[in-house]
């Protein structure tokens, strides 16, 4: 059976704690060559990206596969042919794809009308991928990942309902502070509660940013306005403003609480400069991270994940 991987809600608890694992594995060393050999992945990207194209085509090149780049302009998705026939085409050429795209529609669709495996990396809706190396990110950090109060700030957004998912398998308390009207999707929220109420971790939604972030271990903001929102840009940084993570909101976390953004950060806007390039900030093993996690992840989905024991020191 064809395994995808489009929302975190793929994954069971076992298989989220195997993935960090072996991510830590890959982060300890980049020696590690096979696992996809003999394997072509397609990358597709229809919107820009710098953190998820370059650690997507470094992860299945280091495993031994080999990338295959392509652009909205480079399919005749561009031109009109549907979904489905370029799933069901590229199906017989590849092994697997990696798609960066706008609607999560458009990945259920692949997923549904190939034969191979589909990896979200990144949609409207939801950032799976980037959940993963945050995880990892904030386990490496604080030691254990169940019990661990994390408060997101910002836009309702596909980080923050990835977030939610995945701290629920964790068994995290996840806090989303948002403005009025920019609350995460509750059809989501539902979901991370159900899952929450079985891992011994919770869910909560505020619109208070000071309140959120009280004691808070991890503090994690994203973009005010994501891709396909710029004519909003205005509008929100004004909606936005009190929403900022500087030194004084960061004052009402726990007092050794670490710092996440899922880049590029606009500094001076959701983040200070102070902030995201202080001592607190572990943005930078957060991103490389991603690479990490990323081959874990595809070791996953095409069978060539091996046993094995957490990567010590």
């Amino acid at each position: 059976m064809t395994r995808h991987f489009l929302t975190i809600a793929d994954l069971t608890a076992a298989e989220l704690d195997m993935l960090l694992d072996r991510a830590d594995v890959h982060r300890s060393d980049r020696r590690i060559r096979d696992g996809l050999d003999g394997t072509t992945i397609g990358l597709i990207f229809e919107k820009p990206s710098t953190r998820t194209r370059v650690s997507f085509e470094v992860a299945v090149s280091e495993l031994g596969g080999t990338p295959l780049v392509l652009s909205a302009r480079d399919l005749q998705l561009g031109r009109g042919e549907t979904v489905g026939d370029t799933a069901r085409v590229l199906s017989r050429y590849v092994h697997g794809l990696v798609v960066r795209t706008f609607a999560q529609q458009r990945l259920d669709e692949l997923a549904l009308s190939g034969t191979i495996p589909v990896i979200n990396a990144l949609s409207d809706h939801s950032h799976p991928c980037q959940a993963l190396a945050d995880l990892q990110t904030i386990r490496a950090r604080l030691g254990a990942l169940r019990g661990v109060r994390l408060t997101y700030v910002g836009d309702g957004n596909n980080v923050a309902h990835s977030l939610l998912r995945a701290g629920g398998l964790a068994g995290m308390h996840t806090t989303i502070v948002h403005p009025e009207g920019h609350a995460p999707d509750p059809v989501v929220v539902a979901e991370a509660e159900r899952t929450a109420s079985r891992s011994g971790g919770s869910v909560s939604l505020t619109t208070d940013p000071v309140d959120g972030v009280k004691g808070a271990q991890v503090v994690y903001t994203d973009v005010w306005a994501s891709m396909g929102q710029d004519d909003e840009r205005a509008s929100r940084v004004a909606r936005f403003e009190r929403y900022r993570v500087d030194a004084d909101l960061l004052a009402a976390a726990d007092n050794d609480a670490i710092v996440l953004h899922c880049l590029p950060a606009h500094r001076g806007e959701e983040i200070a400069a102070e902030v995201i390039d202080g001592p607190r900030s572990v943005v930078w093993d957060q991103a490389e991270n991603r690479l990490h996690a990323q081959k874990a992840l595809l070791e996953l989905l095409f069978g060539a994940h091996p046993r094995h024991e957490r990567a010590r020191g």
